[in-house]
């Protein structure tokens, strides 16, 4: 793996070769990783991985048409060959008149923002293996706890860099550490299990080892003998840690993509009041130690905070260059890369504003929830908003938590979902997408 100036160096020389080619136009991105992980289970040493990868992904323009290619060889002769295949792709494919990169005057300038999202901790597997004995140690000491799928520990270094044709040449690194333990409560068919894991830049960010396993420990306890719930309408509170997928949901509604495409379920609603008032949620790709945070987007242009929602109302759409020519807008600094290909639009480090009462008060006038630890399978339907998933979680009665249930679906469309959502004060920091309690009303739940 290169480091994050020699990384700068190969994406720009890969740029030059693509000019050299023939190409209009170009940019280039390397990314790199390696990393070291520890497993146990029951005690025993399970497994030790270290991987490491790097690539380089190409994308060129010959007038309106353009290509994408990547490799992992970056030897010369490689790259060489990768740039003028690009070159070659390009002139046989069709036009885009939408395709492009970004503004050359809307890329970052002067100095980038200090994230601090590199570690010089770097943890032998004998330390990591420690951090997962401690962790499934704790979780198997819980009583109620019967079996272990295990404790481990990771940690990690990335590099990314960008190149363009118009002069802007990037990288940066991070570090990423992890803990995590699952374990398995009662016996024979009654048998549940549970988790609880932790990721942060710096391994001093992460909770000690004995807290991540007494948490997955009682998790999973907690979940012996679910009852069932009766179907009908009902209010759904959601745990911190699975509604974070309902912010997932909406932000992916908000890809500016989408919108040109018009299958978005939020297509006609920019700029309305579609969340409940109080609700506010921010993508802050500069918190320092963020998750996702980044110093300037996979297009090369300046991140910056913004509220997505404010007080319930839309605001501007995630648009990359090409989304953002398509709606005849501005992009937003949200470009991201996946593995190869163009840029497409994404947040970084979200939060749900807290609201004003205990996750307690919430619920205090629900006659008859339910409270959800867990969603299962993936129906949710982008274009219409129709939501169904199966779920797991604990039964509320007069305002209180009244024991586990399983094996039943909540169901309802997210813009009917969204303005009857509220939150509770109990705003979590550790995750990429962090929100409270999540209470949304008049929810459809199929049970017995």
């Amino acid at each position: 793996m290169l480091t994050a100036a020699a990384a700068q160096d190969c994406a720009h020389a890969l740029v030059e070769r693509a000019r050299a080619a023939g190409a209009d136009a170009a940019d280039a991105v390397y990314g790199g990783g390696a990393s070291d992980s520890v497993s146990v289970r029951l005690g025993k040493l399970e497994d030790v991985e270290r991987s490491e990868s790097e690539h380089v992904d190409l994308r060129v323009f010959v007038g309106a048409r353009s290509a994408s290619i990547g490799s992992s060889d970056l030897s010369a002769d490689a790259l060489r060959e990768l740039a003028e295949r690009a070159v070659a792709m390009a002139r046989a494919a069709p036009e885009d008149r939408f395709a492009g990169l970004a503004p050359e005057d809307r890329l970052l300038s002067g100095a980038a923002p200090d994230l601090d999202i590199d570690d010089p901790a770097d943890p032998s597997p004998q330390a990591l293996r420690e951090r997962a004995e401690a962790a499934e140690d704790a979780a198997r000491a819980v009583a109620g706890v019967t079996n272990s799928e295990g404790g481990s520990a990771g940690a990690g270094r990335n590099v990314f860099a960008l190149a363009t044709s118009h002069g802007f040449v990037r990288g940066y690194a991070g570090t990423s550490h992890s803990l995590a333990a699952s374990v398995v409560a009662g016996a024979g068919g009654a048998m549940q299990r549970d988790y609880a894991w932790r990721s942060a830049h710096h391994a001093a960010d992460l909770a000690d080892p004995e807290s991540i396993g007494r948490l997955a420990g009682t998790r999973a306890v907690a979940r012996l003998n679910p009852g069932r719930l009766t179907s009908g309408p009902m209010s759904v509170v959601f745990d911190p840690r699975v509604g974070d997928s309902l912010v997932g949901h909406l932000v992916g509604a908000m890809n500016g993509a989408a919108i040109a495409r018009g299958s978005s379920f939020l297509r006609d609603r920019g700029g309305q009041q579609v969340l409940a008032r109080g609700i506010t949620i921010i993508d802050d790709p500069l918190r320092r130690r963020g998750l996702r945070s980044r110093p300037f987007d996979g297009e090369g242009l300046p991140t910056a905070q913004r509220e997505l929602v404010s007080d319930g109302v839309l605001g501007e759409w995630l648009m990359d260059s090409a989304a953002a020519r398509q709606l005849g807008r501005e992009p937003t600094g949200q470009a991201v890369r996946g593995g190869g290909g163009a840029p497409g639009a994404g947040a970084s480090n979200l939060h749900l504003v807290a609201g004003t009462v205990s996750p307690a008060a919430l619920m205090a006038d629900i006659a008859d929830g339910v409270y959800v630890t867990e969603l299962i399978g993936q129906g949710v339907n982008p274009v219409t908003g129709d939501y169904s998933r199966g779920a797991a979680g604990f039964r509320i009665v007069g305002g209180q938590l009244a024991g586990p249930v399983a094996e039943f679906t909540i169901a309802g469309n997210l813009v009917d979902m969204f303005a009857q959502m509220s939150a509770a004060d109990d705003l979590e920091w550790h995750r990429a997408v962090n929100v409270p309690t999540l209470r949304v009303d008049g929810m459809t739940v199929a049970g017995d």
